[in-house]
């Protein structure tokens, strides 16, 4: 099994490394195109707000509530049943999707206001950022129905994840990307305002994203007619499982959804400030911790339905290791060279110095949370797939409340930065919290293998963080042209690399390490 894991992680990275690309250039373009100004702060926040719905109702909650009831129906081997509860919860979840889509487009004014406190006291009292507020609420209308398209998307990639599939839902995304990016560099320059134009991508990329698997569905027999299931007792088990995981989700989102109401009362360019470094934190946390997270949970599953409890708990201890060994190093990549890659990648157009500076400060506090974000994607499916759902919500809470005081704690000091450190605090708070109840109910104990494999991964990045120092040029880099700035952090990372791997080497890594222990 251990094998089958690794392959099908590596097959999700490389898909979702083929995603992330085109999502930085995405985002390049975005960058050039808008920079930090106000439209740039109001198209992060019309884009979010159906982001944290489609999170609920497609790639968060629904797919923990589904992924391990569907297994659960695809092991009877009956293809007619199998059949049958993909149409009713594709006609649910469909009907349901759509009724929330059209209410957004409808009440786009009450969720900008509601979201957008600080943009819509200003419409009132007529001051200088009414505007957004404006902006935001015709914005939304168009990205809205995003949520639609992607939660079928997500229905769509949860089958073909079951059923082995991993590569076509990790390659989706990039069509998002390629429309985004498509509408930004032919439509953009024809629009008065050039933020419509990124709208029209993300709507236009929803529609993209379906059409495109609807195929591989097809393909494997799964492609059938919606119908109206909500009383059907497998929707039922769904329902049942999605309403505390609805709640789990939403802790999360919540959370990022309170930053961006705080934000709105900050300085203008502090949505931007945490977009642009989020994204860059998206990048390894999609392509590692995503990417072993999406293979993991139907792996667990079928070791729960078969009731091996030695290969669930070696499966969870490999994907720890997997995470460790990824996001540690990524960590502190992130935290010590954050000014010089945002430099690199998006500085150019309307993105200044000043920009890549601004959001360098909240890349380094999000990177400390790195590694705990990738844990918690691990380490809630080891609930999820024992159709656990209720005590991923209970410390979800837990952890929004806290998350909201550190917000009140740092963002008076520290502003936008605040609330990245307050993001990542709840996040290292979420990880032990999930980890010490799998450790008190028997479920998973991280071995020794892997206690020793984290010390050796932690003294190989202190490593690793004295060469980025020793590479670092200080302020001569900002004087370097575009091309010799690209070569020192090309060269930097290649340094810092070839340290961690060598210094893990001496230390005794081997390849069993990243062989799942129990089978």
């Amino acid at each position: 099994m251990s094998g089958k894991l690794l392959k099908s992680g590596l097959i999700v990275s490389a898909m979702t490394l083929v995603s992330r690309v085109l999502g930085l250039v995405r985002d390049v373009v975005v960058a050039r195109l808008m920079g930090d100004g106000a439209a740039a702060d109001v198209f992060f926040f019309a884009n979010k707000i159906p982001n944290f719905l489609r999170r609920l109702f497609a790639e968060g909650a629904f797919a923990q509530a589904f992924i391990p009831v569907l297994t659960e129906v695809h092991h009877q081997d009956d293809k007619k049943e199998l059949r049958e509860f993909v149409a009713k919860v594709s006609g649910t979840l469909g009907a349901i999707v759509f009724i929330v889509s059209l209410v957004g487009v409808v009440a786009s004014p009450v969720l900008a206001a509601l979201f957008g406190t600080g943009w819509f006291i200003e419409y009132l009292n007529d001051g200088p950022d009414g505007q957004k507020f404006e902006l935001a609420s015709a914005m939304l209308k168009i990205t809205f129905p995003y949520l639609a398209f992607i939660s079928l998307t997500g229905l769509s990639g949860a089958i073909l994840n079951t059923l082995n599939k991993f590569a076509v839902a990790a390659f989706t995304p990039v069509l998002l990307n390629v429309c985004i990016i498509g509408f930004a560099i032919w439509m953009a320059p024809s629009m008065t305002q050039p933020a419509f134009a990124l709208a029209w991508g993300v709507f236009v990329g929803g529609v993209v994203q379906l059409g495109f698997q609807l195929p591989f569905l097809w393909r494997a027999g799964l492609l059938v007619k919606p119908r109206w299931g909500w009383h059907d007792p497998n929707v039922v088990k769904v329902r049942k499982l999605m309403i505390p995981a609805l709640f789990g989700v939403s802790v999360g989102q919540l959370n990022l959804l309170f930053d961006t109401f705080i934000a709105s009362f900050l300085a203008t360019g502090s949505i931007s400030w945490l977009y642009y470094s989020d994204r860059l934190l998206e990048f390894p946390l999609g392509l590692f911790g995503i990417a072993i997270a999406t293979v993991i949970l139907p792996t667990l599953s079928r070791n729960h339905v078969a009731k091996d409890p030695a290969a669930f708990s070696g499966n969870m201890d490999w994907s720890v290791r997997m995470v460790s060994a990824l996001g540690l190093p990524a960590a502190v990549g992130l935290a010590f060279m954050a000014e010089p890659i945002l430099t690199v990648i998006f500085q150019r157009g309307a993105f200044t110095a000043e920009t890549a500076k601004m959001a360098s400060y909240s890349l380094t506090a999000y990177a400390f949370g790195l590694w705990f974000f990738m844990l918690v994607k691990v380490l809630a499916p080891g609930f999820y797939s024992r159709q656990d759902t209720k005590t991923p919500v209970k410390f979800g809470i837990w952890c929004m409340a806290s998350n909201m005081v550190f917000n009140l704690i740092f963002a008076v000091p520290y502003g936008y930065i605040g609330l990245a450190i307050a993001t990542s605090l709840s996040a290292a708070l979420n990880a032990g919290l999930l980890y010490g109840q799998l450790h008190r109910i028997g479920v998973y104990k991280l071995t020794g293998k892997s206690v020793i494999f984290l010390v050796r991964t932690i003294l190989a990045c202190a490593v690793m963080a004295w060469t980025i120092v020793y590479f670092d040029r200080g302020d001569g880099f900002y004087a370097l042209s575009l091309a010799a700035q690209i070569q020192h952090v090309g060269l930097t990372i290649g340094a810092a690399a070839a340290t961690f791997v060598i210094v893990m080497l001496l230390l005794g890594t081997r390849p069993a390490h990243f062989k799942a222990s129990g089978g």
